[in-house]
């Protein structure tokens, strides 16, 4: 593994949407942590794995809302962008100041979003 590749979080109950991520992710030589499609597996991958540099958060899980997730990651010092259908309207006030990925997206709008938390980023 190359000292460049960035490791993203991806929570995404749709397996069909988190395939589309993985895929892009690679597309821009990141490593995918996961992905995880509940609330559990996300906060086990979130606290077992000390070496995330960014985190993709599907704000809305079968149901179950993502926050504890991203609570665990913003405690640790990961940032957290959030993926919804919703655009920011569906955000819960504490995390405003995070990143929002609407759904459906691109691969250029992944990699704009990535590329303000993680900088050095290689280009696709």
């Amino acid at each position: 593994m190359s000292e460049s590749k960035r490791r993203v979080l991806v929570v995404e109950d749709e397996m069909m949407i988190a395939m589309m991520i993985e895929d892009m992710l690679a597309d821009i030589g990141c490593e995918v942590i996961g992905p995880a499609n509940r609330i559990d597996a996300a906060l086990g991958l979130a606290e077992s794995d000390s070496d995330i540099d960014v985190a993709l958060l599907d704000v809305n899980l079968a149901g179950q809302l993502v926050y504890p997730v991203a609570e665990r990651l913003r405690k640790r010092g990961v940032p957290v962008i959030f993926l919804t259908g919703y655009g920011n309207v569906g955000i819960d006030q504490r995390y405003l100041d995070c990143p929002v990925l609407a759904k459906p997206f691109e691969l250029a709008g992944l990699q704009a979003a990535l590329s303000k938390i993680l900088p050095d980023l290689p280009k696709a």
